[in-house]
């Protein structure tokens, strides 16, 4: 496993540090460099990814980045992947002092899922989400087991899964964002 570090000069103090990955898991090849483009704007460096073919995709990419920047950048790159609908990717920001941790997963089919993440990786939700599914599913009579499927982004995990086993092998790449 290679790590390439990236880092801009800044004050440590402007503002609280987060961390997390980036796992692109699947992208066409024509839209790589835009991605790169995309994250390079939200980061503020470039952004050179080592792509590697996705074996479970004929014809696309997998990258994978290890980022650090400010509380919310997880959100930020999410946001920004946001364009490229026909990629499939997780952002992570780990949990920091002060600050729960985000997920986002995104797949063409289910679109973009966030959760809030808790200081030993499990998904959290909060009390009003759960509140707000009772009173939906006693309304509407659906499913709460189906419901709660969804807030915790099983069938994303199911649909990913797949694409995660292919980066076992892959190279990991460092980017530190300082300002």
């Amino acid at each position: 496993m290679s790590a390439v570090s990236y880092s801009r000069v800044g004050s440590a103090s402007e503002s609280a540090q987060s961390r997390g990955v980036i796992f692109i898991h699947a992208c066409p090849n024509a839209v790589a460099p835009h991605l790169e483009w995309a994250l390079a704007k939200v980061l503020g460096t470039e952004v050179p990814m080592e792509w590697a073919p996705q074996p479970v995709a004929p014809g696309q990419l997998r990258s994978q980045i290890i980022w650090s920047g400010k509380q919310g950048m997880g959100a930020r790159i999410a946001s920004a992947l946001l364009a490229f609908q026909h990629a499939r990717y997780e952002v992570t920001e780990d949990p920091s002092s002060g600050h729960e941790g985000e997920r986002f997963a995104a797949t063409p089919d289910l679109g973009l899922f966030r959760a809030t993440i808790g200081p030993h990786g499990d998904v959290m939700v909060h009390e009003e989400r759960l509140r707000s599914l009772i009173v939906q599913s006693t309304a509407t009579g659906e499913s709460v087991a189906e419901d709660i499927r969804r807030l915790i982004g099983q069938p994303w995990d199911e649909e990913l899964e797949v694409f995660r086993m292919a980066h076992e092998d892959a190279k990991i790449r460092v980017l530190h964002h300082v300002s």
